[in-house]
């Protein structure tokens, strides 16, 4: 018989009650208003769309924004497979989520959090995106975007605040010339392609995940050259 979930906490936020669930050492579960987030006993694909990214990044000093921390899976493997000089910003918006994966979910990646390239904004990732994209803030090599369901399945979709047109312009702005935009979603997303084709962005996909329902990853590259008057990239 299986065990029971235990609760470790519970907090109000935006979308509905957000819990975190513990059953045994190391199998955890993230719930909001009662319907499942995030397990730990399936990160794969977040992984793989860290690592994507990750390939399509300099190999100096290259500037990576993470837009939801989740249970750090998607940090861990984005800092497994960048150099010691690299710079990570992660925005997530629940304040309880960070303070989880600090806590009980750090042994699942690894204290992620306390790798000096990291650096945690709580809030909302269009934040730093913005900031970029007009800049106030350098570009990023890249962006990747690990949010619950993703483009799939969204309403309003030429308006979105995440996937819409003005976001995605937002976000190639926001990236260096040959940047990469690398977003998680939880299954086909076909008009979403064609917003990014939109905008400017080449867009690629992959399915991943083993058995069953199977993600969709996307890949968008930025050939432009940099618009004048941009803050150079570090280094």
């Amino acid at each position: 018989m299986a065990r029971p979930w235990q609760v470790l906490d519970r907090v109000d936020s935006a979308g509905g009650q957000l819990e975190l669930r513990q059953r045994g050492e190391r199998d955890f579960l993230i719930t909001v208003a009662g319907r499942v987030l995030m397990t730990s006993v399936a990160h794969r694909s977040e992984c793989e769309l860290a690592l994507w990214v990750c390939e399509a990044l300099p190999e100096r000093r290259p500037r990576l924004l993470i837009g939801g921390l989740g249970m750090g899976y998607t940090l861990r493997a984005a800092l497994d497979a960048l150099p010691p000089d690299a710079v990570v910003r992660i925005a997530e918006l629940e304040p309880a989520v960070v303070r989880w994966c600090r806590g009980p979910l750090a042994p699942l990646h690894g204290d992620a959090l306390a790798d000096p390239r990291v650096e945690v904004v709580t809030g909302d990732v269009m934040e730093p995106i913005r900031a970029a994209a007009a800049g106030r803030e350098p570009a990023y090599d890249g962006i990747a975007l690990d949010l619950f369901e993703g483009p799939w399945g969204t309403r309003r979709e030429e308006s979105h605040p995440l996937y819409g047109l003005d976001a995605l312009g937002a976000m190639r702005d926001a990236l260096a010339p040959g940047g990469a935009l690398g977003i998680w979603s939880e299954g086909d997303a076909p008009a979403f392609a064609k917003r990014l084709a939109r905008q400017g962005l080449r867009a690629e996909t992959r399915r991943a995940g083993r058995g069953g329902r199977r993600h969709t990853l996307f890949r968008a590259r930025v050939t432009s050259s940099r618009r004048p008057g941009r803050p150079k990239r570090r280094g």
